[in-house]
C-alpha cells in the first residue's frame, strides 16, 4: 500500500476532509491551472479512456471523483443514456454543472456529492465505472476499490487513469525534477492553496503504479487487469472487469 500523504500536515483531521477543503478551495482555477501544468496532454489520456469505454456499449457509467466533470464530459460520445459524476468536493462540482448546463448535457449527466468510499447505490448497478486522478486521493485505497467492484455489474469495465512514474531513468530524471520543484512553485504563485500542488505532486510520487497497482486490483477481485503507460510512463491507463 502507498504511504499515506495529506495536503495539509499540521491538521488533524482526516485525510478525506483536508481533500475535501483542498478541492474546495481550489475548484475555480483547477481546470486552468490543470491544463497548464499538464501541457494539456491530461485531455489525451482522458479520450483514450473514452474511447476504451466506448467500445464496451455501456448503458450507463458512474465517474468517480469526476472533479469538474471533464470525464463525464467525454463520456457523452459513448452510447451511455445515463452519466453520474461523483466527487467529495461541492466546490469541484459546482464548476462541472455549471459547465455541463452550458453544454446542454445536464439531461444526461447528473452531479452528485458523494463518498468513494460509501457509494450511494445498490450493488450491480453500472455498465462502466471511470476514476482519472481520483483513486490516489482515497483514505483508504482497498476500501474504495472494493465499492467499485460492488456497484459495478459483472462484466462491467472499470478504468482508472492515474499518475505514473517514468521507468526510463532520463525521463525518471526530468519527472522527479519536474513534479518536486516546478509543479509545486507554479501552485505557489498561482493557486490560492499554496499546498495544493505540493500534495497533488507528493501524493502522486508514493502510490502505487503498474504491477503493483494491478495486483491490488486483482487482490480486491477485479479480473483481466491489465495497465496501459502513457506519455513515457508519466500515467497509466488502467483497465479492470469484473466476474459473472
Amino acid at each position: 500500500m502507498s504511504k499515506k500523504v495529506r495536503p495539509y500536515k499540521d491538521s488533524e483531521e482526516t485525510k478525506k476532509a483536508q481533500v475535501t477543503k483542498m478541492f474546495d478551495n481550489i475548484s475555480e482555477e483547477y481546470d486552468g491551472l490543470n491544463r497548464v501544468i499538464s501541457f494539456g496532454i491530461d485531455v489525451k489520456w482522458r479520450n483514450k479512456v473514452v474511447d476504451i469505454v466506448a467500445k464496451t456499449n455501456p448503458k450507463n457509467i458512474l465517474d468517480i471523483a469526476t472533479g469538474t466533470g471533464d470525464l463525464a464530459i467525454g463520456l457523452t460520445s459513448t452510447s451511455a443514456t445515463e452519466i453520474i459524476g461523483l466527487d467529495i468536493s461541492d466546490g469541484m462540482l459546482e464548476v462541472g454543472r455549471k459547465k455541463i448546463k452550458s453544454k446542454n448535457l445536464d439531461g444526461i449527466i447528473s452531479m452528485v456529492i458523494g463518498d468513494s468510499e460509501d457509494l450511494p447505490f445498490e450493488d450491480h448497478t453500472f455498465d462502466a465505472i471511470t476514476v482519472a486522478f481520483g483513486v490516489r486521493n482515497f483514505e483508504n485505497l482497498e476500501n474504495g476499490l472494493a465499492e467499485i467492484l460492488r456497484v459495478l455489474k459483472p462484466d462491467g469495465i472499470f478504468v482508472i487513469l492515474e499518475t505514473s512514474v517514468p521507468t526510463n531513468p532520463f525521463y525518471k530524471f526530468g519527472y522527479h525534477t519536474y513534479s518536486k520543484f516546478i509543479l509545486p512553485t507554479i501552485g505557489k504563485i498561482f493557486s490560492k492553496d499554496r499546498v495544493a500542488y505540493k500534495y497533488l505532486s507528493e501524493s502522486a510520487s508514493v502510490f502505487p503504479y503498474g504491477e503493483a497497482l494491478n495486483n491490488i486490483l486483482r487482490k480486491i477481485g477485479f479480473i483481466n487487469v491489465k495497465d496501459l503507460p502513457q506519455t513515457m510512463g508519466v500515467a497509466t491507463i488502467y483497465t479492470a472487469s469484473k466476474s459473472k
